[in-house]
């Protein structure tokens, strides 16, 4: 293979373009464009007037079957990601899908599988997220046990406002059979990966889902999750796309620290300089008293610091593209390797689960339950095909 990744984008819609952008601006310089797949025919037009010679297709079969492509990436609703990740591999193409992975986790489980079948072929997702440095510090610093054990976590995430007209725009959005819900599928996904990448799996959920509840849409617009990770650590996830002011404010927790994210663009990270619950122990009435009063050395008992970098907008995206081209290029190990899909998509068919029966969700829940619920709403639509 020559040294560039020749991609094929299936769907040239909001996200399609850019990536289009980003490697004719040259921000993926170990990638092109070896083909465009759309079932749109006007886009057949913008793809000779905006990126000539690049050969269009308005069957992504075709395309894959073309010897057009190296890779592909699916930018697509949600529920096409796993048959068009799987139609990929199949043919010896490999596969980068966007998140979230699917929409249930029976459909992923089944990509996944099939990805396992062909480890000569890369197979990542796009966790753009991942790409950030800020987070990847506070990852490291979280696995590096420097703020000791977890025990508890927030994430408090509504950046996105979403007015009526926007879900007004066709007829799939914010519906069960088209989108396959709402915030938690549509704009929080990076989040739910990244709270798990970052602090674990949970074991448990118990939410609170609104759904319609200042929208007129079917799905979810305000979530309020608690999770439960174990050995009496929690962790607590809303979002929402009502609110117009919004709020990023991500918490962690742990025995001999804190982390405290603000807007996704710095970072508080507090040290104790012991175990918080030694430092508890070992203070004596004097020392409570000065605490009280506001006069005790903090340095006694804690260091702060302030962690930001720059990220420049688009770097995240093209980031995950370039460590994509890498992987199948040398080798470079995946920063988001697609079987990491699943996780989120897990969490967020546990919180609907819980929200639609009032209780308490293992992640490892009973996954024809979730799909016969999903079928239900489905079906109460009455516009969509029921899902298997």
């Amino acid at each position: 293979m020559a040294n560039k990744v020749r991609l094929g984008i299936i769907g040239l819609g909001t996200q399609g373009s850019m990536y289009a952008k980003f490697i004719k601006d040259g921000m993926v310089p170990n990638m092109e464009i070896g083909a465009v797949a759309d079932t749109d025919p006007a886009k057949k037009e913008t793809v000779a007037a905006e990126y000539p010679g690049v050969p269009f297709y308005d069957d992504y079969v075709a395309m894959l079957d073309s010897g057009d492509v190296d890779a592909v990436i699916t930018c697509v609703p949600h529920y096409l990601h796993p048959e068009m990740g799987m139609a990929a591999l199949e043919r010896g193409v490999h596969a980068l899908v966007e998140k979230p992975a699917g929409v249930y986790t029976k459909q992923v489980k089944e990509l996944n599988a099939f990805a396992a079948t062909k480890p000569e072929l890369t197979f990542g997702i796009m966790f753009n997220q991942r790409i950030n440095p800020l987070y990847q510090r506070i990852k490291e610093i979280v696995a590096g046990g420097e703020i000791g054990k977890i025990r508890h976590t927030s994430w408090i995430i509504t950046t996105w406002w979403r007015p009526q007209g926007y879900y007004d725009q066709s007829e799939w959005r914010a519906t069960w059979g088209g989108e396959g819900g709402g915030v938690l599928v549509n704009q929080a996904p990076h989040q739910l990966d990244l709270w798990q990448w970052i602090c674990g799996v949970p074991t448990s959920v118990f939410s609170k889902v609104a759904y319609g509840f200042r929208r007129d849409i079917a799905v979810e617009d305000e979530v309020t999750a608690l999770v439960d990770y174990g050995n009496g650590a929690t962790g607590v996830f809303v979002t929402a796309t009502h609110d117009l002011a919004g709020t990023d404010r991500f918490e962690i927790l742990g025995d001999k620290g804190k982390i405290v994210v603000d807007g996704s663009k710095t970072a508080t990270v507090t040290r104790l300089v012991d175990d918080e619950q030694k430092l508890s122990a070992n203070m004596g009435m004097e020392d409570v008293r000065k605490l009280f009063m506001g006069t005790v050395d903090t340095a006694d008992y804690y260091s702060s610091e302030v962690i930001e970098f720059e990220s420049a907008w688009g770097a995240q995206h093209s980031g995950v593209l370039e460590n994509f081209a890498a992987n199948i290029l040398d080798g470079t190990p995946l920063l988001a390797p697609g079987s990491d899909g699943i996780n989120g998509v897990r969490l967020a068919n546990a919180i609907h689960l819980s929200s639609w029966t009032g209780r308490e969700v293992p992640l490892d829940f009973d996954e024809d339950e979730y799909l016969t619920e999903l079928n239900t709403r489905i079906a109460a639509e009455g516009k969509f095909p029921e899902r298997r």
